[in-house]
């Protein structure tokens, strides 16, 4: 398969836009609207957390507050809006982004490695405040911390009845009512049943009476369902209520439910409106003790159970680990979606070295050609996430999104970093990697070797169970650190199959406190920026198994790659990788050629030889 560009248009994104998607220039007269409405309804300040009600990642367009209010389109952070000042919180992601994107004379703009929220609240609040909060936006954890805040302060915290900020957004979207469409069990490896026994089964082991699933990853896990509410995550809305006993409760809009899927859900859950969730769940809670997730949960919902008399136990959601342990039909379906998904990137990189050096691509031209690539495949149903396309300086902006404003030639003698992933069918990818345009400098090459030897080092680790990512974490930043670098974001996230790109509960991180177990999927990404120069990222997706070690004492596990595509030779510096280094790069490359070569002939066939010849060859 071969494609080119040409006037009349190869290439085309399908599943992304390159517009401007908020407007920055608008957040001041926006900021004062809000603080009119927060004073009409009592209040001095309000907290604005880049959430909704289940505190997924990605959101609908109606529940984009943050955008709408500042510019910032990044998918993490939190405004807190005071009478004469406002911060916005972003973590090392968008250190970069954020200042780009809003206005600086009414918003701070706060990395949270200087200062978290509440201790920013602490400082700032005026005694005798009244600081407002979203109860459908709020987890219970994160009210606790303002709370401890607003006290320490003097101030009152108090929930908003209503939201201020749909009261000043005339033009806000519609929630979204995409239909459910079911898994077959080829798919989903295991039925509704005999999954919703196994949640069950928990429920009483830890003497509940039931819980409250928020997080819809949960719920569609659960019932086998997917949708398509959320942009990139393949996500039906829901909530549920699970009984240690008996039917669960669903809560979905009836609108999204085909007869069919009506019929087959209605055999495992009541099915209800969403509406009807708050009188429900009073009425199920009465005298009930409640498992409520902390990280997902809504205040709103534990002032119903608690006003019904029902007793909330915050803790873990039991279906989340669960969920991160994948089947051996889910890890068949993302072994097969990640050959797939290697043929195209290979074609894609091929393509990239023929054509980049001419210095007429642009950065959105890339992101056209992956998509296109992928969707030549015929089975692509969306991109995980919109891809990360940063030639130069922009790649060392971590989550850069191209748009018609900042896109940008791809220039001779420079590094370009594409960070994209996939959804079908069958399964979830997340690639991430960082191509030599033209003759590297020794020092790119250098920075290049030192990210890949700690992402080898996380690839090759083999480890007794019950260790955590963030003790793994430091095998990726070893070499860095002893070249005086770093990079601020986790070494790898969790990956859902079929869902989320980024799924809890297990992490590589400074933060991954839940031991890894066999079946999670993560990423392994390590990365050096060099800001205003060049960024390097380089990521696979590792699939967590079980080790047998000869004379060993202790059960052990290890990794094994999923991602199949090469990484970029010319920026390998071979004499700071060792021999059992340059070992495993050979390793890999021959398990990409042997698995993509049969799907890929003329041109990309010869790519794929020459980018997975031995080192020695070179």
């Amino acid at each position: 398969m071969t494609l080119h560009l040409s006037a009349s248009g190869a290439f085309k994104a399908v599943f992304q836009s390159f517009d401007d998607l908020a407007d920055g220039a608008a957040g001041p007269a926006r900021l004062e609207a809000l603080r009119a409405e927060l004073a009409r309804q009592g209040f001095d300040g309000y907290v604005v957390p880049r959430a909704d009600a289940h505190q997924n990642e990605y959101v609908p367009a109606c529940e984009e507050r943050l955008a709408f209010l500042t510019g910032f389109t990044g998918s993490a952070g939190t405004l807190v809006v005071l009478p004469e000042v406002a911060a916005l919180f972003v973590d090392g992601r968008y250190t970069l982004q954020a200042p780009a994107q809003v206005d600086g004379g009414a918003y701070a703009v706060v990395p949270l490695a200087q200062m978290r929220p509440d201790a920013w609240i602490e400082a700032n609040l005026p005694r005798g405040a009244r600081l407002g909060f979203d109860p459908w936006r709020t987890t219970l954890d994160a009210r606790e911390r303002l709370a401890k805040a607003v006290g320490a302060a003097g101030g009152i915290l108090a929930p908003l009845d209503t939201d201020p900020v749909a009261a000043i957004w005339p033009d806000r979207p519609p929630a979204p009512r995409a239909p459910i469409r079911l898994l077959d069990l080829s798919v989903a490896g295991e039925d509704t049943a005999a999954k919703l026994r196994r949640v069950q089964e928990k429920l009483a082991a830890e003497k509940l009476d039931g819980a409250l699933v928020s997080d819809p990853h949960g719920a569609a896990w659960l019932f086998n369902m997917r949708g398509a509410d959320v942009a990139h995550t393949p996500l039906p809305l829901a909530w549920c209520i699970v009984p240690a006993e008996g039917l669960p409760d669903l809560f979905v809009e009836p609108t999204k439910l085909s007869h069919e899927v009506r019929a087959a859900l209605a055999g495992h859950a009541r099915l209800h409106a969403s509406a009807d969730l708050e009188r429900l769940l009073s009425a199920f809670a009465r005298g009930r003790r409640v498992r409520l997730d902390q990280a997902t949960a809504p205040v709103r919902l534990s002032g119903v159970i608690e006003a019904a008399g029902g007793t909330v136990d915050k803790g873990a959601d039991p279906i989340t680990l669960m969920k991160a342990s994948k089947n051996p039909a889910e890890i068949a379906g993302m072994r097969a979606a990640h050959v797939r998904d290697g043929a195209a990137l290979v074609r894609f990189l091929a393509w990239f070295h023929k054509e980049a050096p001419s210095g007429r691509l642009t950065e959105i031209d890339t992101v056209e050609a992956l998509e296109t690539f992928r969707r030549a495949g015929g089975q692509l149903t969306d991109v995980s996430f919109p891809t990360i396309s940063g030639a130069g300086e922009n790649g060392a902006i971590v989550h850069y999104r191209v748009t018609r404003t900042t896109n940008r030639a791809i220039h001779p003698h420079e590094l370009f970093l594409i960070d994209s992933g996939a959804q079908y069918p069958d399964g979830t990818t997340d690639v991430t990697r960082t191509l030599a345009v033209g003759t590297p400098t020794e020092e790119m090459r250098r920075h290049y070797t030192l990210v890949l030897k700690g992402h080898l080092a996380i690839a090759r680790a083999v480890f007794p169970e019950g260790i955590t990512g963030s003790q793994l974490d430091p095998f990726a930043r070893q070499y860095l650190w002893a070249a005086g670098l770093d990079f601020d974001h986790g070494t790898g996230h969790g990956v859902g199959a079929g869902l989320s790109v980024h799924e809890g509960p297990a992490r590589i991180s400074q933060l991954g406190h839940v031991p890894l177990a066999p079946g999670m999927i993560l990423s392994n990404e390590p990365g050096y920026y060099r800001t205003g120069a060049y960024g390097i990222r380089i990521e696979n997706l590792i699939l967590v198994e079980r080790r047998e070690i000869a004379g060993g004492e202790r059960p052990c596990l290890g990794f094994s790659t999923l991602t199949l595509a090469p990484y970029d030779r010319q920026l390998m510096d071979l004499s700071l990788l060792d021999g059992a280094e340059r070992a495993q790069v050979d390793a890999y490359h021959a398990q990409v050629a042997a698995a993509l070569g049969p799907l890929l002939e003329g041109e990309d066939g010869a790519f794929l030889a020459a980018a997975t010849a031995p080192l020695a060859v070179a």
